[in-house]
């Protein structure tokens, strides 16, 4: 079985902008049971604890749909920062995800944007 890191790295990438981290799942992560996607979204938790970006940026161009383990993943990334007074935003929404998050009530949590490089212009500019 591949190790935590290598499950991390198979099912995101975290590239980072000056003070702003994107968080890139694959689409894979749709697949991904729960007991794998909690050790793998700690594994990319775990550098941005010890370095905090002021932002970070979900970007879901990749994903059609998630269940709630994937939820989890992003409230755990919203406390993260709404702790320290930064946002999470998310960045190449689709439909079905908007409607997910419109029927749990989640999307007030989050500004939308339609491509991780809009999301990146506005927090940029918002510093």
């Amino acid at each position: 079985m591949a190790s935590d890191a290598n499950l991390a790295n198979e099912f995101f990438q975290v590239k980072r902008h000056g003070d702003v981290a994107v968080i890139v799942p694959s689409p894979q992560v749709e697949d991904l049971p729960e007991t794998l996607l909690q050790p793998a979204a700690e594994m990319v938790l775990a550098p941005l604890k010890e370095d905090p970006p002021n932002n970070i940026i979900v970007d879901l161009s990749a994903v059609t749909y998630f269940g709630s383990a994937f939820i989890t993943f992003l409230l755990r990334c919203h406390h993260l920062l709404a702790a320290r007074g930064s946002e999470l935003v998310l960045a190449g929404v689709n439909p079905n995800i908007r409607e997910l998050l419109r029927i749990t009530n989640l999307e007030m949590y989050w500004a939308l944007y339609d491509s991780a490089s809009e999301a990146i212009s506005a927090l940029s500019s918002s510093d």
